[in-house]
């Protein structure tokens, strides 16, 4: 449809690239990426599907705009989410009345409301690979959860809705189109979109100051502002690879840093966290983990640690999530401490003991993964 319509001159042709990409799940992806080095090296963003064209009567699926990790701050999870806001109301406006100037409706598909969630980082498809430390590309992941028929051999053609479908691929192509065509004057219009993102963000973050303090976990507060506050920081500066954000954006935006830091209570500057430094072996990229075979859990059998030697982040739950070891090492970059890593994962995941991150760290050592 990108194609036709750039050939039509209905649109003009973006500044960047679009490509497209059909792996094997997850592994497939791995091997690329290590195959391709440059391809991760010139992608600025990316829109991952797997599973969105699903009839929720059927599957009993919700349609999922899902975010990139938390250690990778982006404004790109800002433009699919206003997409996906503008496809829940023009949906939402035709189911109720038959009417909208914008229906996304397939003449053979069902009329129901789109009601697609926005929900931050979970893993479990390719997008966990390209946002992974080693290439850290922005990425967006499309997709229905929980579908009961996935991975199964109920998971058929007779499942999908063309509607759903239309409205999933409106999603990809008005994302990738915008994100490929995005230039300095689109910046100012974008900054408004991020800003009341931003605003919403705000307010999750004072939900989860209450919840700490109702967990009896009081003195996490300034750590979670402080990561918070940063990460805000660096949503805007991810706008500067795609283009030059004007003088007036940026004076705005620390107007509203500012606004944010009273909001969270001021906290007071971090001092220097205790704790080894690693980095990366740069010869090993990508997750601890494929679709069917998990490296990490190799290498520990291997060295004889299982059981109760096993690292006890491996499990560990937090108050608002549990991919505490994928972000560990996304974490890993050379300049943070151990206690650094632990305090972005406890404001991104919840609070965790120190111990149980620096252990999981050492078996990465242990492994080959990382070095002092």
């Amino acid at each position: 449809t990108l194609a036709k319509l750039v050939r039509d001159g209905r649109l003009p042709a973006p500044r960047r690239t679009i490509r497209f990409v059909w792996p094997p799940e997850i592994e497939g992806t791995i091997a690329l990426l290590n195959a391709r080095p440059d391809l991760a090296g010139r992608a600025r963003a990316v829109i991952h599907m797997d599973m969105v064209g699903g009839d929720a009567e059927i599957t009993k699926a919700v349609f999922r705009v899902t975010r990139s990790p938390k250690s990778l701050p982006t404004f790109v999870n800002d433009v699919a989410e206003a997409f996906g806001r503008f496809a829940n109301a023009q949906s939402d406006l035709y189911a109720s009345t038959r009417s909208a100037p914008y229906p996304l409706v397939d003449p053979e598909g069902g009329k129901r409301a789109l009601q697609a969630d926005f929900v931050d980082f979970t893993e479990g498809s390719d997008h966990q690979v390209w946002t992974e430390g080693s290439w850290r590309v922005p990425a967006i992941y499309l997709n229905d959860w929980p579908d009961r028929y996935i991975h199964t051999h109920h998971d058929s053609i007779a499942n999908i809705d063309a509607t759903k479908l239309l409205r999933a691929a409106f999603l990809g192509a008005a994302g990738a189109y915008y994100l490929a065509d995005l230039g300095a004057d689109d910046v100012p219009a974008l900054w408004q979109v991020v800003r009341r993102h931003a605003l919403e963000r705000g307010a999750d973050l004072l939900a989860r100051q209450e919840r700490l303090r109702a967990a009896g976990q009081a003195g996490e507060i300034a750590n979670l502002s402080r990561f918070h506050l940063a990460y805000e920081q660096a949503v805007l500066d991810s706008i500067a690879p795609f283009a030059e954000v004007p003088a007036a954006v940026r004076q705005d935006a620390g107007r509203l840093l500012a606004s944010l830091r009273t909001l969270a209570g001021d906290p007071p500057a971090p001092g220097r966290a205790s704790g080894t430094v690693y980095r990366r072996n740069a010869e090993l990229k990508g997750p601890m983990e494929g679709f069917g075979y998990e490296y990490l859990e190799d290498k520990m059998t291997g060295l004889g640690i299982t059981g109760p030697a096993r690292p006890a982040l491996l499990g560990y739950e937090g108050l608002w999530g549990a991919s505490y070891p994928y972000e560990a090492l996304n974490l890993v970059d050379g300049r943070r401490t151990v206690g650094e890593i632990r305090d972005a994962l406890a404001a991104i995941y919840g609070p965790v003991p120190l111990e149980q991150v620096s252990g999981f760290l050492e078996v990465l050592e242990r492994a080959g993964v990382l070095r002092r």
